[in-house]
């Protein structure tokens, strides 16, 4: 291994923060992160970012386990190997209730797409689509 790769730590900390509680606090190998227009994959090493998270599936892999998490917007900074995400909410996916999420869908479906309205609906679209996403891997 050459000295170059020898100083690259081998785990980053992954820290998931909601107004409400600090909802994971783990070391990872590596984290998907949603972020607002893609996705972004963080090991450990890897330059500084700061980005704006979507409404998606947010991976945490420590081995050879993974945890998933919905996350609902928010931002990210990476940074010495600290993921930090700060988010409105995030939810364990295995707790992501699918059936709530498609009356969600219905519902922001049906609503009017004019004026201030259109955004309201774009997002509550954008969340409740992102929820059945990460369902459909759970089978909620």
């Amino acid at each position: 291994m050459s000295e170059l790769h020898s100083n690259i730590p081998r785990t980053l900390q992954c820290i998931i923060v909601t107004p409400e509680a600090t909802v994971l606090d783990t070391p990872a190998d590596f984290v998907a992160l949603p972020l607002f227009d893609g996705e972004a994959g963080i090991a450990p090493g890897r330059a500084p970012l700061i980005g704006r998270l979507g409404y998606a599936e947010l991976r945490v892999r420590t081995g050879h386990a993974t945890r998933r998490f919905y996350v609902d917007g928010g931002f990210v900074q990476v940074a010495d190997n600290v993921v930090s995400v700060l988010t409105n909410r995030a939810i364990a996916a295995e707790r992501v209730d699918g059936g709530a999420a498609a009356e969600q869908l219905r519902t922001a479906l049906a609503r009017p797409a004019a004026g201030e309205e259109m955004a309201i609906r774009d997002r509550q679209i954008s969340q409740a689509r992102g929820q059945l996403r990460v369902a459909a891997h759970t089978g909620g």
